[in-house]
Parts: C-alpha cells; sequence; structure tokens
C-alpha cells in the first residue's frame, strides 16, 4: 500500500489520518456529555456533593480538554497533508446532488475538526480554574483574556458547533454505508487498511457551491444556538450554570460614601487558585482618625452572595452544599474599626450560612482630607461556616478562602 494519494485511491498517511481522527472524536464526545452529566449532578442543590464526584468530573472534563487539543492539531496535520495529495475522485460524481452533499459534508466535517476544539480550547483560557488541559502550552492563549463574556461567548459556540460536527458526522457515516450496501462501489473500501482495487473515478465536478453552503450551515447554527441562549452560558464545563437575576442591594445611609471598591476572593481547587468577586455589596462606615490607638468608628458590610462570579465553578459555589446562595442570599460583617500601633483592624462577627465567627481584618488606610483608600486581605477557613461540608478533606478543594477589598471612600453623602 502506498503512503501517498492517487486519483483513484487513499494512501497510507491519509487513512491514518482518517482512522486516528474518528478514534479520537468517538472518544471526546462521550467524554464531554459523560462529564457534563456529572457536573450538572455536582451543582444540584438537591444532590450532595463528594470529593469522588469532583475528582471523576475534574478527570473527565481534562481528558475531554486534552483530547480536543490534540485532535485540534491533528486537524491541521491532516488539512496540510491533503492539501499536498491528490484528492481521490467521488465514484458518483455523475449523481450530482449526491455529489453536492458529499461534498458539504466533507467541507463541515474539515471545519468543524478544527472549529469546535478551537473554540473549546479558548473557552478554557478564558476561564478561571478546573479541570486542567494536561499540554505542555499551559492553560492560556496569546490574546485571550480571563474573561467572562469571552468564555461565555466561545463556550456557546462550542456547544453549538459540535452539534454541527455531530451531524456532519451522521450524515457521513449514512453515506459511507449506503456506498457500501446499496450501491456497492469501492468508496468505503478504498479508505480501509491494504490496497484497493477501486476504478478510475468518473469527470468531477469541481463547484463553490459545497463551502458555500458549509457557510450557510455554520451560520444557521450559531443563528439558531443565539436564539435559544446557547450564548448565555458556557457550555462544556463545569459549573457554568448559575443564577444571574438577582435583587440588588439597597442603599445604605454612611458618614463615608463609597466610591469604588473590590471584594474578591479566591479559592484553591485541585491544586490551583480561582479568583472570583462579589459585584453587589453595600458598607455602611463611621469613622474619624483618632490621634492615639483605639477604636476609632464602626463599620457595617452587607454582601449579596448570588452576585458572585468564580470562574467556571461559580455554579458550585452558589450551591446547597457551599454558599448557598437561595437559602442564604446575603452575607454581613458588622465590626468596631480600630486604629493599632502598626495600622488599622475592623474585628468583629462574620456571619455567612448564619454561622457567625469573630474575625479579624487587618488594613492598610491612607487619608487625604475627605478621601480615604483601604486595603485589606483576611484569611477564612470555609468549614468555619459549613461552607464544602461534603469535601472534609482539602484533596479536592482546600480550607483556606482568601478575601481581599478595597475601596476608595469620601466622608459624607449617601454609600
Amino acid at each position: 500500500m502506498s503512503l501517498v494519494n492517487t486519483s483513484r485511491s487513499y494512501g497510507g498517511v491519509s487513512k491514518s489520518f482518517h482512522w486516528l481522527t474518528a478514534l479520537l472524536i468517538f472518544t471526546v464526545i462521550p467524554l464531554g456529555l459523560v462529564a457534563n452529566s456529572l457536573a450538572e449532578a455536582i451543582v444540584n442543590p438537591d444532590i450532595p456533593t463528594t470529593d469522588a464526584q469532583v475528582a471523576r468530573a475534574t478527570l473527565l472534563f481534562s481528558m475531554h480538554k486534552t483530547i480536543g487539543v490534540t485532535i485540534f492539531f491533528l486537524a491541521l496535520a491532516r488539512i496540510v497533508w491533503t492539501l499536498t495529495q491528490p484528492h481521490p475522485g467521488l465514484l458518483n460524481a455523475d449523481n450530482k446532488p449526491e455529489a453536492f452533499a458529499a461534498e458539504t459534508v466533507h467541507w463541515l466535517l474539515y471545519g468543524s475538526l478544527v472549529l469546535v476544539p478551537l473554540s473549546g480550547w479558548i473557552h478554557h483560557a478564558a476561564t478561571t480554574g478546573f479541570a486542567p488541559i494536561w499540554w505542555p502550552f499551559g492553560q492560556t492563549l496569546p490574546f485571550v483574556p480571563k474573561s467572562e463574556g469571552v468564555a461565555a461567548f466561545f463556550g456557546g459556540l462550542h456547544w453549538i458547533l459540535q452539534w454541527v460536527l455531530i451531524g456532519a458526522l451522521v450524515l457521513h457515516i449514512v453515506g459511507a454505508v449506503k456506498h457500501h450496501i446499496i450501491d456497492h462501489d469501492q468508496t468505503l473500501r478504498r479508505m480501509l487498511p491494504g490496497a484497493n482495487t477501486a476504478p478510475e473515478p468518473p469527470e468531477q465536478h469541481r463547484s463553490a457551491l459545497p463551502p458555500l453552503a458549509a457557510l450557510i450551515a455554520w451560520g444557521a447554527a450559531i443563528a439558531g444556538g443565539a436564539m435559544i441562549g446557547a450564548f448565555g452560558h458556557g457550555a462544556q464545563d463545569y459549573g457554568e450554570d448559575h443564577p444571574t437575576d438577582r435583587a440588588e442591594l439597597a442603599a445604605v445611609q454612611s458618614d463615608w460614601q463609597v466610591e469604588t471598591g473590590t471584594l474578591g476572593i479566591s479559592v484553591t481547587q485541585l491544586g490551583s487558585v480561582v479568583d472570583g468577586s462579589f459585584a453587589d455589596w453595600t458598607a455602611a462606615i463611621s469613622f474619624d482618625a483618632p490621634d492615639a490607638p483605639g477604636k476609632a468608628g464602626d463599620v457595617e458590610v452587607v454582601v449579596s452572595i448570588p452576585s458572585l462570579t468564580l470562574g467556571s465553578v461559580t455554579g458550585q459555589a452558589l450551591g446547597a452544599d457551599f454558599f448557598d446562595a437561595t437559602q442564604f442570599p446575603t452575607a454581613s460583617f458588622t465590626a468596631e474599626i480600630h486604629k493599632t500601633e502598626t495600622g488599622y483592624e475592623a474585628r468583629g462577627p462574620l456571619t455567612i450560612r448564619d454561622q457567625s465567627v469573630d474575625v479579624i481584618l487587618p488594613f492598610e488606610l491612607e487619608l487625604e482630607g475627605d478621601q480615604a483608600k483601604m486595603a485589606g486581605t483576611l484569611l477564612l477557613n470555609r468549614l468555619d461556616f459549613g461552607v464544602g461540608q461534603s469535601l472534609p478533606d482539602e484533596s479536592s478543594l482546600a480550607f483556606g478562602v482568601e478575601v481581599a477589598v478595597s475601596l476608595i471612600a469620601k466622608r459624607g453623602g449617601d454609600g
């Protein structure tokens, strides 16, 4: 068997590309479906989560992503090889409708083998945390920012295009079986290992219509996906479906009005740090800078738990076993502000999930007239608040949770 193609048959290299791609495709699709099913069970508030479930979902997602990246590079190599080789003509080229359909499906297959894994890879690179790719290039891509918007768009695109790939694959298989069983020609046999005796194909009728039809099919699929809201969530990753509708916290009366600020959170899952933040929180602050160490004021912070975004694990974090945002929609910190010998501290109970723990938040403060800038970091143990009790060790999720707050406030006005 020759390694190169002829006008009548495929060579050994093309056959190897074809069957290796088929093997990987028939592996990666079930992996993704099963992993998504496990992820849905993990974020289901009615189903307890265990370390074993998280580890299993992580393994399957990492396998799915790694094989997907492998398919991407294999598809590129296959396309380069195809461009250097004669293309065996269609044995049914005289049947123009069937030839048109076959060419269109081939365009859909080749394009999807590049677009599906690439969109999934971009989605992964734009998302923080969970299920690493086992690949030497790392978890990021050039020019791809860590962005929920980018992740949601390419996650949705990946989900849509995978169904185009599956549809084209089904049509390709049906066509091959039809050639073999009904037409009794050599179309399937000439892609099987070994030599074949395929006849010389009839005169081919090349046209720009099949690639145009493939573009229309992709466009129609993307438009249809947009209509059903596919771009509203990042498909094909763990914990992406989480509540986005939430009531905003009411403004509070405060001696100091917060002009800008961030309330960040960092957790360590499976050895990787996942950063997130709460978008909606209020702070009522009374404060007078003392000349000596002692009490300097009070602060009351209320946080909207459903406003949390935590990379690809947002859904899990908001679920019943963690923050339980439905049952406990707010957290609060009521503290006294004290000046110390070295800086400032906020001391008081932090309440999460109706569990109150006395904490001390050290922070730095810069005062310039009626403007104050503060920044502080607090390390918590999630088990102290009953968060993630079904994960009683740190094999999946570390106990330590870092909370970082920074703000700029102005004296006077409503907060």
